[in-house]
């Protein structure tokens, strides 16, 4: 019993020894720092490009050219174009509706006859002034010859009797009158050119009313001045309509116009808005979650600032928009929100369009995402894992982009977009890791993890 208790108690002093010798000869435990956990960010790559710089707008489409629709002369009306609709398309030339004729027709036909009886009257008058100008000419050939024979006992060189009238002569002339003035009205009225002008006059009254009647007949057909779309209309077949009476209007579809108003730092990034040239734009459209394009350009910029907006308006012309745009980016994501059209649709007048004009030329400048603005227009950088503040030049800003200047970016800017609501130049930041492209799933493959699901 006592050499048990001693082998035991060998054994633990043993195992205590060991224990103590293990504990002596132990490794020094690595001293690491302490974990700084720094904050992850979202960021997103900033685009530099050059070129043309792009000013970015929105505005709302409306009619370049519109007239109204009224009656030049009264009368019932016979016809009305079936397309005389609103929202119709109506072509150039098109007859829009008719008046009733008849009364007009006869308007001519009178016009006509008294022309007819207008000309007999200066053929009349013509042949009068004729016979008129041959017994005229016949009397001075007999006065004449009674001069000669009441001065035929006068001595030739007695001037002075040749020269007073003889008193038969002076007790003949009228009191109080010139006999030259009377002669002169005699002879005036005697030729019967004075009633000649007057049939002349005559007739070229009838002509003028006869060019009013056949005005009058023309307006009774009312044509389209252009090719347009009829914005609206109050006209009925049956109906009775007055001059000026306001029967409509019609837009003209070969072009329409947006109202884009630019801000005037935005405006001045455009050269020759005011001194003339020509300049290209884009209008962009989105119809069924698919966004399209038309060719446009800088019609005029306003010279008066928006009162209430202080902006400056820009009208771009936008040629033929009823032939559809072409296709432009779709919706983020690459989606159409499984909406497919199957044809591109027309320009509509009363859309919200956004647009996208040439400014200057920049040799390089950069495109940010708008949550990448910070206050004080700066943005935040990071480069080798810590932040970068840099102070920015803003060219322009829009819904969902900024366009700056891109000194001071350096090579592959990344921006910070989220996760960090106050920054430090320097401070430590972590980005999330790129995760590697995965190829589409084979057509086999899907179908049966499709079939293990079920």
């Amino acid at each position: 019993m006592r050499r048990q208790f001693i082998i035991g108690a060998l054994i633990i002093a043993a195992a205590v020894a060991i224990g103590a010798l293990l504990i002596w000869l132990r490794p020094e435990p690595e001293k690491k720092p302490e974990d700084e956990r720094a904050p992850l960010v979202q960021v997103e790559p900033v685009e530099i490009r050059s070129g043309k710089l792009k000013i970015n707008g929105s505005g709302t489409v409306r009619a370049a050219d519109e007239v109204n629709l009224a009656a030049e002369v009264a009368g019932k009306l016979v016809y009305v174009n079936p397309s005389l609709r609103e929202g119709q398309n109506i072509g150039n030339e098109a007859v829009l509706f008719r008046i009733d004729p008849t009364d007009y027709r006869n308007a001519v036909q009178s016009a006509q006859a008294d022309i007819a009886a207008r000309r007999v009257d200066v053929l009349q008058a013509r042949e009068e002034m004729t016979i008129a100008r041959a017994e005229l000419d016949q009397f001075a050939q007999r006065s004449a010859n009674a001069d000669s024979k009441l001065y035929a006992g006068v001595d030739e060189n007695d001037y002075a009797a040749r020269i007073l009238p003889p008193e038969s002569l002076t007790r003949q002339a009228p009191k109080g009158g010139s006999n030259t003035t009377a002669n002169t009205q005699t002879n005036g009225l005697a030729t019967r050119e004075p009633q000649l002008r007057s049939a002349r006059a005559g007739l070229q009254r009838a002509q003028a009313q006869l060019a009013d009647a056949n005005s009058a007949l023309r307006r009774t057909t009312v044509r389209a001045p252009f090719a347009g779309i009829v914005r609206s209309e109050q006209i009925a077949e049956g109906s009775y309509v007055a001059p000026g009476q306001t029967l409509g209007s019609i837009v003209n579809s070969n072009s329409f116009e947006a109202v884009i108003p630019l801000s005037e730092k935005e405006a001045s990034l455009i050269p020759s808005l005011f001194t003339g040239g020509r300049i290209e734009a884009s209008i962009f459209f989105e119809y069924g979650g698919s966004k399209y394009r038309w060719q446009a350009f800088v019609d005029r910029a306003s010279n008066v600032l928006n009162p209430q907006t202080r902006t400056i308006d820009l009208f771009l012309r936008i040629p033929n928009p009823l032939r559809g745009g072409m296709p432009a980016a779709l919706k983020k994501g690459g989606q159409s929100n499984g909406v497919l059209v199957s044809k591109a649709p027309p320009l509509l007048i009363g859309s919200f369009v956004e647009a996208s004009i040439d400014g200057m030329e920049m040799a390089e400048y950069a495109s940010i995402p708008l949550a990448a603005l910070r206050p004080g227009n700066q943005i935040w950088l990071v480069e080798a894992g810590r932040v970068k503040v840099v102070d920015i030049q803003i060219l322009q800003r829009t819904d969902t982009e900024v366009l700056i200047r891109s000194e001071g970016l350096g090579d592959n800017p990344m921006a910070v977009t989220g996760g960090l609501t106050t920054a430090i130049a320097g401070q430590k930041v972590r980005v999330p890791e790129k995760k590697k492209h995965q190829g589409p799933i084979k057509a086999k493959k899907l179908n049966q993890l499709r079939n293990n699901d079920a």
